[in-house]
């Protein structure tokens, strides 16, 4: 499947005493050693010169009729502001190289007065437009859209595995990969399982998302006024994985999760469980299909009458198909946060 892992959150604090992070030998809750591998400085996977484009296509990257479907949104909810605030705010949340906003910058209209802000944690790229704010976290109280494009789903969280005896524990790793389990689960994560992922017997692990859901939250709440949508590869409740979705990525390969800082580390996101009032989810076919994307092919009669037009819109229905496929691209879920 067609990944994205942007880096730009804040960095998630280290376990408490008695928690896996405190353990000897090396051991440490995969939280911790999600967030030491990815963004620990100066050898964090997402620190990387190539950024996450050197190892992931993602839909940005499938087609510009994404970003353009984007602007196509940014002046919809433009248009439901007051004139008075100034101009809306784009927000890219986790911009890896900032391509989405210089997507969106080139679809909108001529003269659509925004200001753009690229959110990352690494170093601001050469030649990015001067128009965009490069920042490590979202800007407060402006009001617009903001766009968390695969995001969460590297916001790092805690797994937890049922033993024998139906107790969640939380499951600790060493840099080489190997696991062992730690402490039963407790407190605030014990009733996020117990709420969004139950236990389903021995072996069965869950993915504790209650860091997404603050993330998630933290991020909507820097918006007066306007929409916050995120985009991830995800499931709902009655349909969690039984053993999870931990898996790690390099070169655009499928590779075992490591966290040694040489690969990235993803899983899902229980977006049902990050969403706020008001919120509605749909697929990305769904939302796109919305703001305009069609696979149609073009009339074959235009090839007759404009050769190059036809190509060209050829092109753009094949790009539009990844981007709405069942299977791929069209299957991940769209979380749409409106803020009033």
């Amino acid at each position: 499947m067609p990944e994205h892992r942007a880096a730009g959150h804040e960095g998630v604090p280290a376990h408490g005493p008695g928690a896996p992070g405190s353990a000897g030998g090396g051991w440490l809750g995969w939280r911790e050693a999600t967030e030491r591998a990815l963004y620990g400085d100066p050898d964090g996977f997402y620190l990387r010169p190539e950024g996450p484009a050197g190892h992931f296509r993602t839909s940005v990257h499938a087609s510009p009729l994404f970003a353009a479907a984007v602007a196509r949104l940014l002046v919809e909810t433009a248009a439901g502001l007051d004139p008075a605030a100034g101009p809306p705010a784009f927000v890219d949340l986790g911009a890896g190289r900032g391509e989405l906003v210089r997507g969106v910058l080139a679809a909108l209209p001529d003269g659509f007065p925004v200001r753009a802000y690229a959110v990352e944690l690494a170093p601001r790229p050469a030649g990015l437009d001067q128009r965009i704010v490069w920042t490590a976290a979202p800007p407060e109280g402006v009001s617009g859209l903001l766009f968390a494009n695969e995001w969460l789903d590297n916001v790092p969280v805690d797994i937890a595995e049922t033993d024998e005896a139906g107790v969640s524990r939380l499951v600790e790793v060493r840099a080489d990969g190997s696991e062992r389990l730690g402490a039963p689960v407790a407190g605030a994560d014990a009733k996020w399982l117990a709420r969004w992922w139950p236990p389903d017997g021995p072996g069965t692990r869950a993915e504790i998302g209650r860091p997404r859901d603050e993330a998630w939250a933290a991020a909507v709440g820097t918006l007066r006024a306007g929409l916050a949508v995120a985009v991830d590869y995800g499931h709902l409740a009655g349909a969690r994985p039984p053993y999870g979705t931990l898996t790690g990525f390099r070169g655009g390969r499928e590779v075992p999760p490591v966290p040694d800082g040489t690969c990235d580390l993803t899983s899902h996101v229980a977006l049902d469980s990050c969403a706020l009032p008001g919120a509605r989810l749909t697929t990305q076919r769904e939302a796109l299909t919305a703001l305009g994307v069609t696979g149609a092919r073009p009339p074959l009669a235009l090839a007759a009458t404009d050769p190059g037009a036809y190509l060209r819109a050829l092109s753009a229905a094949g790009e539009a198909g990844e981007l709405l496929a069942r299977g791929g691209l069209g299957d991940f879920l769209w979380l749409h946060q409106p803020v009033r």
